[in-house]
């Protein structure tokens, strides 16, 4: 069978992720990359674990008052999060 239509690498790999629902996963280790970027290098260094799971990223922040700022600005982390990623992906932070 003869295919008229060319597909770029891009194009395969991003059907391969969508088909084998790895593209969320991929999203949410990318945010989780741009955590620094977001919060700057100030509170980057207040952090001592980072994971996510499920659209949420859990935090381990070693200053009780920072955390306590951090999750007054929570929403606005996500959204940031979010945008740059460019879907979706992060729903929570929980700060422990």
């Amino acid at each position: 069978m003869k295919r008229t239509d060319a597909k770029s690498i891009a194009e395969i790999i991003g059907d391969f992720m969508q088909q084998e629902d790895i593209e969320t996963a991929v999203l949410e280790h990318k945010a989780l990359q741009l955590w620094s970027q977001v919060v700057g290098p100030g509170v980057n260094r207040m952090t001592t674990e980072r994971y996510v799971e499920d659209g949420v990223i859990r935090v381990k922040i070693s200053s009780a008052a920072l955390r306590n700022d951090l999750m007054l600005s929570r929403s606005s982390i996500i959204a940031q999060l979010n945008k740059l990623v460019g879907k979706p992906v992060i729903r929570e932070i929980v700060f422990r």
